[in-house]
């Protein structure tokens, strides 16, 4: 079973433990894992014994919560009591303290959850693949030579290839949608102070924690599980009254739906904007009014840079940098530093023009569809794709960063696959507050498809 949801009913009626649900998960990282990094850390014996105390619950009919017993993942971006939080980095002392989970960590050990590990990702989350000189690169389940995007790269890898049912990652820039889109798996980037981060990142009110999972469905019961007030975040928002499963299944019948192929200035591949095209018919055929529209804003991209390369500036400035840090980190760190606070308020001048701008656009059109990128997954080890005219990770992910600009929740989906064999993403974009709304369209399309039923044939060594 690949479905957290599954698995909870099954543990429910006996018809799988918990523990033996944590074998086959821990059997799939000991199979796939040496092919494609997507740990950085397994906890098996632990593992196992948060399984075996989670059975005796399930038997007993006193589960702690919705996730008790499912295998999960945790992004080494996210601190976790008692396990280093290395971020990628060379720089960081292993020794710690690690004496204090993030939110999101505490709220998973509260409810049950069973954490084989934590996965990789690039240092300090800083761009859109996933490698680092401390762990190496993390590759794509449908094709380990090829990327699995990132930063949250080792989460999306370990859903894919069952190392783990369901994963928690994070996304300052598309950072969880960008690896769903490569590797064929579902990620949710919600409403920004939905899931509350302490400690507060570098990179500001851009990074959003998010559910990394096979399906919608698990998607929305892994956010019911990992939001919650904590005083720690100043902009944490109130505990949600309900389940975000709660109407998912109502479909998409009489939905406003806006679609942009290319938000008036992206190229896409031809196989991408093809697969994003038949799914809007999908939602069409489903029911909802598609018009196809472009929400009318100029490519973001030069307000987004300001405000990430200043955080690179402000996380690379507690240390003496040599070569053991990234190249490319390094160099826009440089440039992060160079800008003045007058650079960094029109930054915020334009992002804030463009929140009231969408804001506009939502009370016209309940969602807005785009691809999730323009491109399938290039070759491992590079920051950017062969040709590239940028060495900037922001170049080729146009469709993501907009929306942490936003704070808007922004859902993908798979949508289908290339001639190669490579998954391609369909990004669902809510209006703010509206991450309900935005699973049920993503719930209306899965239901209909079954992009997200086809696994990985990646053969054991």
């Amino acid at each position: 079973m690949t479905q957290a949801t599954e698995l909870v009913e099954a543990y429910r009626t006996g018809a799988l433990s918990p523990v033996e649900a944590t074998q086959q998960a821990l059997d799939a990282i000991e199979r796939y894992d040496e092919q494609v990094n997507a740990f950085v850390l397994v906890d098996a014996e632990g593992a196992l014994a948060a399984a075996k105390e989670s059975e005796t619950r399930w038997h007993a009919g006193t589960p702690l919560g919705p996730g008790d017993g499912v295998p999960t993942s945790v992004k080494d971006a996210l601190w976790t009591k008692g396990w280093p939080t290395m971020r990628g980095s060379t720089m960081i002392d292993p020794a710690g303290p690690w004496d204090v989970d993030a939110p999101s960590v505490a709220r998973l050990r509260e409810t049950g959850a069973v954490i084989l590990g934590k996965t990789t990702t690039p240092e300090y989350s800083w761009k859109g693949v996933t490698d680092s000189f401390t762990y190496g690169a993390t590759g794509n389940p449908w094709d380990p030579t090829k990327t699995s995007g990132g930063s949250s790269g080792g989460s999306a890898t370990a859903v894919g290839l069952g190392m783990g049912v369901w994963s928690l990652g994070t996304d300052g820039g598309g950072s969880v949608r960008i690896p769903a889109a490569f590797t064929g798996t579902v990620a949710l980037k919600p409403t920004y102070g939905l899931i509350p981060l302490f400690p507060p990142s570098a990179f500001g009110t851009l990074s959003h924690a998010g559910p990394m999972t096979r399906t919608v469905r698990d998607a929305a019961a892994l956010l019911d599980v990992v939001t919650g007030f904590d005083p720690r975040d100043w902009s944490a928002m109130p505990t949600p009254g309900r389940s975000f499963l709660d109407g998912i299944d109502d479909g998409v019948g009489g939905l406003r739906i806006a679609f942009s192929s290319d938000l008036g200035f992206v190229d896409n591949d031809p196989e991408v904007e093809a697969q994003v095209r038949g799914a809007v018919d999908v939602l069409a055929g489903l029911g909802a009014e598609v018009t196809e529209v472009d929400p009318g804003f100029a490519d973001p991209i030069d307000a987004f840079n300001v405000l990430w390369w200043s955080g690179a500036a402000k996380v690379l400035s507690a240390y003496v940098v040599d070569n053991r840090v990234d190249p490319g980190l390094r160099r826009v760190a440089e440039l992060g530093a160079a800008y003045t606070a007058s650079d960094f308020l029109d930054a915020s001048t334009v992002r804030m023009e463009l929140g009231t701008l969408m804001g506009r656009f939502h009370e016209q059109y309940d969602v807005l569809i785009t691809p999730t990128l323009p491109i399938t997954a290039f070759p491992v080890g590079q920051d950017v794709p062969d040709g590239s005219e940028s060495p900037d990770w922001t170049d080729w992910t146009p469709y993501t960063y907009p929306f942490n600009l936003t704070q808007q929740p922004a859902l993908s989906v798979p949508c289908g696959f290339t001639s190669a064999g490579l998954p391609v993403g369909l990004q669902i974009v809510g209006a703010r507050h509206t991450d309900a709304l935005t699973l049920r369209v993503g719930q209306a399309y899965q239901a209909a498809t079954d992009w997200h039923r086809r696994t990985p044939s990646l053969e054991a060594r």
